[in-house]
């Protein structure tokens, strides 16, 4: 039996890609800050039949985060797939307020960076050697497109954490070759389940296991923005989970 963890799973998108993975046999960690979250998305995934776990931490205490990862281990197995996908919760906002490209300062970039830069590097180092060891394995990490195939200057700060974590993992993607570990980035340039069809938590579901399936690409942009969305300054709204 195969595990997927999924970092940050929230009610739409990681619930949809438990339940897409679920659907191909795998057996799903579930890790967040909030247990209450997390069992919600725990039950809806019951009819399953696979097993699934919760397992509560912040992504922005390494030990947590390491800890959680480790007792997902215990009880499915090692992990075949991580899919890494923070999203902000209130608090984080109020102590990294999201900046203009031209207010940003080192404090507003710091917090940002903690989130999603740092937390990915610790949660990709803690399942990577194992994976390398057994010679196969997936890493999936999501942000919103404005960290490289978008441009997105209402949010600058946010952009620079996570363009820091797509190139990072562009190049893991590269540096993997031929160790039977695949990498890619999944870039999100839709509001989650508010638009049409490609952005709805299923049919992205579906996107990210055949990235897993195929092992090809080094990212995926789902697109499903309106045209005039950057005139509108509606950056703030990218979503990850």
């Amino acid at each position: 039996m195969s595990t997927i963890a999924v970092v940050g799973a929230g009610p739409q998108l990681g619930q949809a890609i438990s339940r897409r993975f679920a659907a191909e046999g795998f057996d799903v960690a579930l890790i967040a800050r909030n247990r209450t979250t997390l069992q919600k998305v725990a039950d809806d995934l019951a009819d399953t039949g696979t097993r699934v776990g919760v397992f509560p931490a912040d992504v922005t205490d390494r030990p947590a985060l390491h800890a959680a990862l480790a007792a997902a281990e215990e009880r499915l197995g090692p992990i075949d797939v991580l899919e890494y996908s923070p999203a902000p919760a209130p608090a984080d906002l109020r102590r990294a307020p999201l900046v203009e490209a031209t207010k940003v300062t080192v404090d507003a970039v710091l917090a940002q960076l903690d989130l999603y830069l740092l937390g990915g590097v610790a949660a990709v180092q803690h399942v990577l050697p194992g994976m390398l060891e057994r010679g196969t394995g997936t890493v999936l990490v999501s942000s919103g497109a404005g960290s490289g195939p978008m441009i997105a200057p209402h949010v600058a700060n946010v952009q620079i954490a996570t363009g820091g974590m797509r190139n990072w993992i562009l190049n893991l993607h590269a540096a993997l070759s031929g160790t039977g570990v695949y990498a890619a980035h999944v870039a999100i340039a839709a509001f989650i389940g508010q638009g049409g069809h490609d952005s709805q938590p299923e049919t992205m579901a579906d996107a990210y296991w055949r990235l897993h399936a195929e092992r090809t690409d080094a990212e995926l942009v789902i697109h499903d923005l309106p045209d005039d969305y950057l005139e509108k300054g509606l950056a703030d709204k990218f979503s990850d989970s």
